[in-house]
């Protein structure tokens, strides 16, 4: 028999492997919600979502006009900071303090790093 040729799986495609992986673990709740993080070539986006009740509860990105202001463009450690520094505010402003961390199968480095950090001196918690 010919053997088949097993096709590489694309970044992106194993990305969203490792992110399923992931979920079948992390989950938010109402008392402590999922922090998840988007990151793009050109943006970063970050939501903190209730998954029981399946409601985004606040959202940010290096889009909004709040992160824009400042900055020379969406895809870098610069944005990720904002970023992370507008979705903690907006969080504590929702009630929510305690998040879980959900990395969106990137690598905890760079950007995402950045947010995570710059969300957790802003005050919240994980």
């Amino acid at each position: 028999m010919a053997s088949v040729p097993v096709r590489k799986l694309s970044r992106d495609e194993q990305r969203q492997r490792v992110h399923a992986r992931v979920r079948t673990r992390v989950s938010g709740t109402p008392e402590r919600p999922r922090l998840s993080v988007y990151r793009s070539v050109g943006h970063i986006y970050a939501q903190v979502i209730d998954d029981r009740s399946s409601r985004t509860l606040v959202s940010a990105s290096s889009i909004d006009k709040e992160v824009k202001k400042g900055l020379k463009g969406g895809g870098n450690v610069a944005s990720a900071k904002a970023v992370g520094k507008i979705i903690a505010e907006r969080a504590k402003a929702a009630g929510v303090v305690k998040v879980v961390f959900d990395r969106g199968g990137y690598k905890y480095h760079g950007r995402v790093k950045a947010l995570a950090d710059a969300a957790r001196e802003a005050g919240l918690q994980f």
